[in-house]
Formats: C-alpha cells, structure tokens, sequence
C-alpha cells in the first residue's frame, strides 16, 4: 500500500510540474510586464480579434499558434461576432492556459454586427456565448465595453449592470474587472474608482494631443491637436503608474494603421510599428500593446518587433513638431527615461512646473520628497538630451528642482 501511495504521489508531482511549466512557457525574446496589480505577467505585444472574422478555421490556428509560439499570452475579444469567437475557441483549443483573455462584457451580435449594450438579459446572454463558444469556464479580465462619455460612466454606476459584472467576479467567471475607453477624463476617473483594475486605453503619438476629454471622433478632433501630451492624459497616465493599473492599449497605430502612412497620419509623417509600439512602451503604466492582425504576414511584421534595433525603435527624430510643440517645454512624456542615475525625471519636471505655476504647497513638497531620487542627484551626463523629442533642458532643470525642494 505504501508503495501505492509513494507512486501515486510521484504521478502527482509531475503532473504539477508538468502543467506549471506549461503556463510559464515564455518566448526568451519576448518581454513581459506586469498587467497592474492583477498579479499577471503579460506579453508587451498582444494579439487583437478582428482578423479571425476575415479568416477560416484552419488559418485561425495557424495565426493563433505562431503567436503563442513567439510569446504573446494576451488577447483582446471585443467582437462579438460568432466567426471571431468560434475561430478564437477553436484556435485555443489545447492551449487555453498559455493564453490570458481579455473579453468584452457589454458587447452582443445584433442585426450583423457587435453592438454595445447594458441591458442585463442581453448581456448575460453575450457573455455566456463568450465563454461558450470559446469553450472556457472563465475569462482572466473581463473588460466593461467601450464608456467613452460621462454620460456612460454614470450610466453604469451603482446599476444592475455593474452587479452583474461585480458577479460575475464573485462567480470567478472573470478574474479582474477592466474598463475600455478612448476618453482620458473617464479614463481617470475608472482609475480612481477603486474597483477597476485594468484600462483598456486609445494611445499612440496622435491621441495623445487630444485635448481633455476629446475622443478620436469627435468633429474636428484630430484636425486640430495642439502638440503635446494633453494633461489629462498625464495625469491618467501617472495616476496608474503609480496605484498599479494595468493599461492595455489600443489603435496603437492609430487606427487602421493611419499613422504608418504619411498621407493618412493626422500628425502628416509616418511613423513605423516599431516606433509606436516603442511610443506607448515608454510610459511605465502600459502592461502590453494590443496589435490588430489579419493574417500571418501581418503578424510575422509585428513580430519583428522581437529582434528590432534600439535605432528602429527610436521615435524621437519623428517626434519633433516644431509646428505644434514649443521648444523647452516638457510633455512629461518619459521619452527621456531610464536617466542613468535611476531619476524620474517626468515627475520631477511635473511637480517642478506645478510648483512654479501655482506655488509651493506641502503636498508637492511632500510628493518630491517621496520620490526615490532628486533633481539633485543629476549629474548632468546629458545621457537623456539625447532621447528628448522637444529640446528640453533637462540638466537645467533639475537643478532648478533642487533649488525649489531643496534636494
């Protein structure tokens, strides 16, 4: 009987080794970043939905496994297109655990197309053909579906449809709540909510000129960018680097790849994948770049990301708008990050223009104090002159920080 026992435990042992190993399997080239406090470590490329409804069954394994096979463990599901999901199910099967879902909850099939809802049956309804036809028990985020206005945010607030996603949580059918939103003022507040944990955010070298609360669509939006990170979106930005939400972007090519062609791209010069996923890459909240991809050809493309030079990741020459951005002035955009001395020299350059805009307070002394090192600590290497797009003094302005803190 002991004998019994000893094999049946030794079975056991490998059995759990053998499923750990399978869930830790990594791509050596790929790199992963924590998605916020979740606790998950997720691909910084991921694959997107929409190409599995333009594709058959078979063509949807393919693409499925050579993106597992190079790494990405992340996957956006916002359409609820039976094609999408079925092909999606299908090109998991077998490999669901090397995979963290991202789906929409809110989003149902109706006259041919995905459409949003709150209505609770309807959801309900969406969500299980969700996990029905991806053939799963649960999802890992379960992302509330596109709230870009505060009409919408106060819409879902302490109503049956926000129950339902606290239940389905509870249920463990979703592991964490996410919230998408092309909309950095709702964007902010879902951070600050206390119960959202991942954010599913429009981001690319463009969007990030949108004024306030503005959404790519708005009329005249994207006609009128004012070069510059807007400050709502720095401040969103900061907000979940800082409190460990996970950001997972979107249109990080701004949209059907407009800003890869110049004749399209709102800022009139094109940029290139590598450029953009480096973009968004910058900003220490961002856990991965969510990729639309169509075909294998696209995503081999993508996946040169994987082996790119530091000189075909370097947006910064592109970055210059002398147009629309006036030279010396910080977008706290980290583009000059890591500084060799380990400061955080957005933040800085932040708490140093609040304090010289609108005075001293106990509050910005005591933010500066906290942060790991000071202007002080500069020792003007210059190393990050180099990698600012807007001619930023940054030695200069460090000191100016000691001089105004007093280290």
């Amino acid at each position: 009987m002991k004998k019994v026992y000893t094999l049946i435990l030794a079975l056991l042992c490998l059995v759990a080794v053998g499923c750990k190993q399978k869930q830790a399997t990594k791509n050596s080239n790929m790199n992963y970043r924590p998605l916020g406090a979740t606790g998950l470590e997720v691909s910084e490329i991921s694959i997107g939905c929409g190409g599995f409804g333009k594709l058959d069954s078979a063509a949807s394994l393919q693409l499925m496994t050579m993106a597992l096979d190079s790494g990405m463990n992340y996957i956006d599901i916002y359409d609820a297109d039976p094609k999408v999901r079925s092909n999606i199910g299908y090109a998991l099967k077998g490999r669901r655990d090397e995979m963290i879902i991202q789906g929409h909850i809110g989003t149902i099939y109706k006259d041919g197309q995905h459409t949003r809802t709150r209505d609770v049956e309807e959801t309900r309804k969406g969500f299980e053909d969700l996990l029905d036809r991806l053939g799963t028990d649960h999802i890992e985020v379960g992302m509330i579906h596109i709230t870009d206005s505060q009409e919408e945010w106060d819409e879902i607030q302490d109503s049956p449809f926000l129950d339902y996603v606290f239940q389905l949580k509870k249920e463990g059918k979703i592991k964490h709540i996410g919230l998408s939103s092309h909309n950095a003022e709702v964007a902010l507040q879902a951070a600050k909510s206390g119960w959202v944990e991942v954010i599913m955010f429009s981001l690319n070298p463009a969007f990030d000129q949108l004024r306030g609360g503005a959404i790519p669509w708005d009329k005249g939006a994207m006609d009128n960018l004012q070069g510059g990170i807007d400050p709502v979106r720095v401040e969103f930005y900061d907000y979940c680097a800082t409190h460990k939400i996970g950001v997972t972007v979107m249109k990080t090519f701004g949209g059907g790849g407009k800003l890869l062609d110049a004749k399209t791209s709102p800022l009139g010069v094109a940029y290139t994948p590598e450029q953009c996923i480096a973009y968004c890459l910058a900003k220490p909240c961002i856990s991965t770049c969510i990729l639309g991809i169509d075909n294998l050809d696209e995503l081999k493309a993508d996946l040169h990301w994987l082996h790119a030079t530091e000189a075909e990741k370097d947006y910064t020459n592109v970055a210059k708008r002398p147009d629309t951005q006036t030279a010396g002035d910080c977008t706290y955009c980290n583009h000059c990050s890591p500084c060799t001395q380990g400061i955080p020299i957005a933040k800085v350059n932040e708490l140093l223009d609040k304090a010289e805009h609108d005075g001293m307070t106990a509050e910005l002394q005591a933010q500066y104090d906290a942060l790991p090192k000071h202007g002080g600590d500069c020792t003007h290497c210059g190393a990050c002159m180099s990698r600012c797009p807007f001619g930023v003094d940054i030695p200069n302005r460090m000191d100016a920080a000691k001089a105004k803190f007093g280290k």
